[in-house]
C-alpha cells in the first residue's frame, strides 16, 4: 500500500476532472537523442493528463468522505488557482549509473494574477510505493492521494510542482527500484526538475513561468530523498531557496541498526525487502545468494519481487512476504534475548513485538552477523549517543552501504524545516533529532527549524495551533476505534494511521507556511 493509500479517495467526477490525450502518454514529438543525456525531456509538448478548476477542487475537498482531506482544507483554506497536470518523461540514470528513463508530474497553476507570471517551484519527493505502475500525475487513481495533496497544497496556491515517480516506476525502463540510494534518487530529482523546466514553456499555460525560487520537500522515503537532493544541489552550486523534509529516515544507518536491535518498525518486511534488494541491484555486494539473508520460503525471486503489480495484501496472502514478522522470536544468541523484541521505549513496544514471530523474513544467522558488526563497529547515534554520526568502518557490506547513504555528513546553507512526530511507529523521530544534532555540532547557518507535532505547544510557538489540532485529530481516531469496539483505548488505530494519514496534512501545512515566508 502506498504511504498515502489508506486515504481512500473517491474518483474525480467528469465535471471535476477532464482527462486529455489517449495514446498512452506518447503525445507530441519525441525529442530524445541517440546519446542519452540526463534531464533530457522525452516529449515536447508534455502530455496533458488533466485540468482541475479551483471551484471543482474545493468541491472535491469539502465533500470528501476522507477526514484527512477535510482537515487539509481547514488548515490551508480554499484553492485559488486552476491546475493543469502534465505527465513528463525524461532521461536519467539507475543505481549503477546506467542510462535509463523516468517520469513524473508537472503541475502548473493557471488563472488569476496570483497564479500566473513568474511562480516558485516546489520539487517534491513522494512516499514509498510498491506499485510498479505508480504515476503521481494520474489524479484519477484512488491510490494517488499524495498527488491530490500536492495539487491542493501547492499547485492550487500558485506554486509550480515537479514530482518524479522515481526510476523503476510507471514508464521507466529501469527493471529495479533504487530505494534510498541517495546519489541516484537525488540525480533523478534534479533530472526531473531539468526536464520540467524544459517542458514548462511548451505546456498549455505559457503565461506561467519559472520565477527562480526553488523549494524542496517530500514525505517519508520522500523526506529522505528531499534532503539528499538538497545536499546534492548545494554541492553542485545550484540555488535552493529553502527545503522541508518530512518524516524521513535521514540517519539511515542508525535507523536500520535500531531495527536489527529489536525496534522493528511498522511495515518492516516490505521496506526491508525494498532496501536490501535495491542496494544489491545498485552495489552488487550485499549478498551472494538471497538465502544468505532471507528465509528459504521467501528467498526465491525476492530480488526481483518489488516493485510489483500485486497489492500488498496479495503479497501477504500469496506468501511472497510476511506482513509483520521480520525476525524470529528465538534470539540469534542468548545475549540478544532482551532485544528479541526490544521493549523500550514502552510506547512503541507493541509495534516492535509485531516484528517477531513465525514465518519471519530474515534468517537468525544474518541477524546475528549484523548485530555482531554493529557491536564491534557501533553507530555514533544509536543505541548510545557518542559521535552522532555513522560508524567509522563497518565490516558488513550492508552496514557499509547504509553509512554511504546516511545523511549525517553535510550542513545546509539554505533554510530548512524538519517536520514529523515523535510517536511515529514507522520512521522513528530520532532521525530528525540526530540530523538536527549533527547540524548544530557543525554550527550550520542558518539553523534549521524542527517541528515535532507531538511536542507540547508553548507560548510564542508559531506551530502551537497545528500541534493542538494534531492532538485533536489523534483523539478523534482513537474515539472512533473505541466506538467500533476497540479495547485498547484506540492505540492500534492511532498507530496504524499515524505515519500514513495523521501526520501528512499537518506537516504539509507547516511546510506551506514555511515556504510562503520565503
Amino acid at each position: 500500500m502506498h504511504i498515502f493509500e489508506k486515504m481512500l479517495l473517491p474518483l474525480f467526477g467528469a465535471a471535476l476532472l477532464v482527462a486529455c490525450g489517449g495514446d498512452g502518454g506518447k503525445l507530441g514529438t519525441d525529442v530524445s537523442n541517440s546519446e542519452p543525456t540526463p534531464g533530457t525531456l522525452l516529449q515536447s509538448p508534455p502530455q496533458l493528463m488533466s485540468t482541475i478548476s479551483a471551484p471543482s477542487l474545493l468541491l472535491q475537498l469539502s465533500g470528501a468522505s476522507n477526514p484527512q482531506l477535510q482537515q487539509l482544507l481547514s488548515l490551508l483554506g480554499s484553492p485559488v488557482c486552476d491546475i493543469a497536470v502534465y505527465h513528463i518523461e525524461y532521461e536519467t540514470v539507475g543505481g549503477k549509473n546506467e542510462a535509463t528513463t523516468a517520469s513524473g508530474a508537472l503541475m502548473v497553476p493557471t488563472g488569476g494574477s496570483n497564479c500566473t507570471g513568474p511562480r516558485p517551484i516546489v520539487l517534491y519527493a513522494h512516499g514509498t510505493s510498491t506499485d510498479r505502475g505508480f504515476n503521481i500525475a494520474d489524479l484519477t487513481k484512488e491510490q494517488n492521494a499524495e498527488g491530490l495533496f500536492l495539487a491542493a497544497v501547492f499547485a492550487s496556491q500558485g506554486y509550480i510542482v515537479v514530482a518524479p515517480n522515481y526510476a523503476g516506476y510507471d514508464t521507466s525502463t529501469l527493471p529495479y527500484d533504487t530505494f534510498l540510494v541517495a546519489n541516484q534518487q537525488s540525480t533523478d530529482m534534479i533530472d526531473a526538475l531539468t526536464a520540467a523546466r524544459t517542458a514548462l514553456p511548451a505546456a498549455g499555460a505559457p503565461s506561467t513561468t519559472d520565477g527562480g525560487r526553488l523549494f524542496i520537500t517530500g514525505y517519508s522515503q520522500g523526506g529522505y530523498v528531499a534532503m539528499a537532493t538538497h545536499r546534492a544541489m548545494q554541492a553542485a552550486g545550484m540555488t535552493v531557496t529553502a527545503a522541508a523534509p518530512m518524516s524521513g529516515p535521514y540517519a539511515l544507518a542508525a535507523f536500520v541498526d535500531a531495527v536489527f536491535e529489536g525496534e522493528v518498525d511498522g511495515g518492516a518486511p516490505v521496506v526491508a525487502t525494498l532496501l536490501f534488494t535495491s542496494y544489491q541491484n545498485s552495489y552488487g555486494n550485499i549478498y551472494a545468494n538471497t538465502t544468505d539473508l532471507f528465509e528459504p520460503q521467501y528467498a526465491t525471486g525476492i530480488d526481483s519481487l518489488l516493485p510489483t503489480t500485486m497489492s500488498r495484501s496479495q503479497l501477504y496472502a500469496g506468501g511472497e512476504l510476511p506482513q509483520y514478522a521480520l525476525f524470529s522470536l528465538t534470539p540469534p544468541a542468548p545475549s540478544y534475548a532482551d532485544i528479541t523484541p526490544a521493549t523500550t521505549p514502552a510506547d512503541l513496544a507493541p509495534v516492535f513485538a509485531l516484528g517477531f514471530g513465525a514465518g519471519n523474513l530474515f534468517t537468525n544467522t544474518y541477524r546475528l552477523a549484523y548485530l555482531t558488526d554493529a557491536q564491534a563497529n557501533p553507530d555514533g547515534g544509536f543505541p548510545t549517543l557518542t559521535t552522532g554520526i555513522a560508524a567509522t568502518a563497518p565490516g558488513l557490506a550492508m552496514r557499509a552501504a547504509l553509512k554511504q547513504n546516511d545523511l549525517r555528513n553535510w550542513t545546509p546553507t539554505a533554510p530548512v524545516l524538519l517536520c514529523g512526530g515523535d510517536q511515529d511507529p514507522e520512521v522513528y523521530w530520532f532521525n530528525a533529532q540526530l540530523e538536527q544534532a549533527y547540524w548544530v555540532s557543525q554550527a550550520a547557518v542558518p539553523p534549521s527549524i524542527v517541528v515535532d507535532l507531538d511536542s507540547a505547544a508553548t507560548a510564542g510557538d508559531p506551530y502551537a495551533s497545528l500541534k493542538t489540532q494534531f492532538e485533536v485529530a489523534k483523539d478523534a481516531v482513537a474515539a472512533a476505534a473505541i466506538t467500533g469496539g476497540a479495547t485498547d483505548g484506540g492505540y492500534a488505530a492511532v498507530e496504524t494511521a499515524y505515519h500514513s494519514t495523521l501526520v501528512p496534512p499537518f506537516c504539509l501545512s507547516a511546510v506551506k507556511s514555511f515556504f510562503d515566508a520565503r
